[in-house]
C-alpha cells in the first residue's frame, strides 16, 4: 500500500517538539493513558480528539487525511501503516509528544 488515511490524538508537553502545551511530561503520560482507556471502553475517537488533541487536526476529529511513507516521523508512520483499517493504536511517543492513532483508510 502506498498511502494510509489516519486520525490521531496528540498530547504535547513542555519541551516536546513545537510544543505550545503547559502540561508536564508526567501529566501528558497520565492523560494519554486515560484517553486510551476511554477509547477502549467505547468513547468516540473523533470526540476525544476534538476535546483533547493539541494538533490543529483535532478540530476535524483528528483527521490527518491520507499520507504516504516518508511524510510522518518514523514511529508514527510505522504504527499507522501497521494498523488494520478501523484499528486504533496503543500510545506511541514521538518527538512531538504522545499519540493515539486510528487508521481510517
Amino acid at each position: 500500500m502506498s498511502t494510509v488515511r489516519a486520525s490521531h490524538i496528540l498530547l504535547m508537553y513542555q519541551g516536546s517538539m513545537r510544543s505550545t502545551a503547559s502540561r508536564s511530561l508526567t501529566e501528558a503520560v497520565t492523560l494519554i493513558g486515560e484517553l486510551k482507556a476511554q477509547l477502549d471502553s467505547g468513547t468516540e475517537f473523533a470526540e476525544l480528539a476534538r476535546q483533547h488533541s493539541d494538533c490543529p487536526s483535532g478540530k476535524k476529529g483528528g483527521d490527518l487525511g491520507s499520507f504516504g511513507r516518508g511524510q510522518m516521523v518514523k514511529a508514527f508512520e510505522d504504527t499507522a501503516f501497521a494498523l488494520p483499517v478501523d484499528g486504533v493504536s496503543g500510545v506511541i511517543e514521538t518527538p512531538f509528544g504522545y499519540h493515539i492513532i486510528a487508521r481510517t483508510g
